[in-house]
């Protein structure tokens, strides 16, 4: 299946942001967006299962000038296991023009054993623009007794700022070699959040470092212009969850706006 999502989101008129032009196709659907302190909250669904090998997903989307969109899901994201060997295949693109505002939040992501996922992020966001992108891994269906059970999982972002890439990540984890042991050799069944955050207003260091504790293990740090990148190890979905919402009212605090809803809280 190949499926797609184009957005574009621009400010009207009246002042509210709204849904320019918007193009999607299977598995991807939109539900109806609604307005929450002052930005446009769309939420992207997938009505079927989730996606499988030989899937391909690309996701395009941009923020004109002083519009602000909240782009989020209102359920986990799901690979399942490879028949074939082939991977499923997500790209994402987020552009982010000047004066405008984009939060990306999905839910969990959470992949199946025997799964074989790669995903291709590419962000940009021009030199007054702002933008809170958030990552969510799960080690997998736990409950069913299948952590860090998938075959394998690829990541590839890059962050550009203006015209500077600022943050540029690449890995790969496989159950098979080392590469999990920065998840597992923490906490058995580690979640993993990341986040980029880029803007012009101070950063709440102190506030973000002080969500650590014995259950997450969590590090901010500034990226080479434009921002900062924030890592957590949380021991299990609840931490994940709770440290999750406290950073995105601590990021909202700072930049001084409301959080708006996500229609599901």
């Amino acid at each position: 299946m190949k499926g797609h999502l184009h957005l574009t989101c621009s400010l009207g008129t009246n002042g509210e942001s709204y849904l320019r032009e918007q193009s999607f196709r299977a598995p991807l659907h939109l539900s109806k967006p609604h307005h929450d302190a002052g930005a446009l909250v769309v939420n992207i669904v997938n009505p079927t299962a989730g996606i499988f090998d030989d899937d391909e997903i690309d996701l395009k989307v941009t923020v004109e000038a002083d519009a602000s969109l909240v782009l989020t899901t209102p359920s986990s994201g799901r690979v399942y296991r490879s028949r074939n060997g082939a991977d499923a295949r997500v790209k994402q693109e987020l552009r982010v023009e000047t004066g405008a505002f984009l939060e990306f939040y999905p839910e969990p992501f959470i992949p199946h054993a025997g799964a074989r996922y790669h995903q291709r992020n590419t962000i940009r966001v021009a030199e007054g623009g702002s933008l809170i992108f958030f990552e969510w891994l799960s080690p997998g269906r736990v409950a069913s007794g299948e952590a860090f059970l998938y075959d394998e999982l690829c990541w590839d972002t890059d962050v550009i700022f203006g015209s500077k890439v600022v943050a540029r990540e690449r890995y790969t984890l496989n159950p098979k070699d080392e590469s999990l042991s920065g998840l597992n050799a923490t906490f058995e069944n580690a979640h993993y959040l990341g986040c980029f955050v880029l803007g012009a207003f101070p950063f709440p260091h102190a506030e973000i470092e002080a969500l650590g504790n014995d259950s997450v293990y969590l590090g901010a740090g500034p990226l080479i212009a434009g921002g900062w990148t924030i890592k957590a190890i949380c021991r299990d979905s609840l931490h994940a969850r709770r440290t999750l919402s406290a950073l995105r009212g601590i990021l909202y605090a700072a930049m001084k706006k409301e959080a708006p809803s996500l229609g599901r809280f």
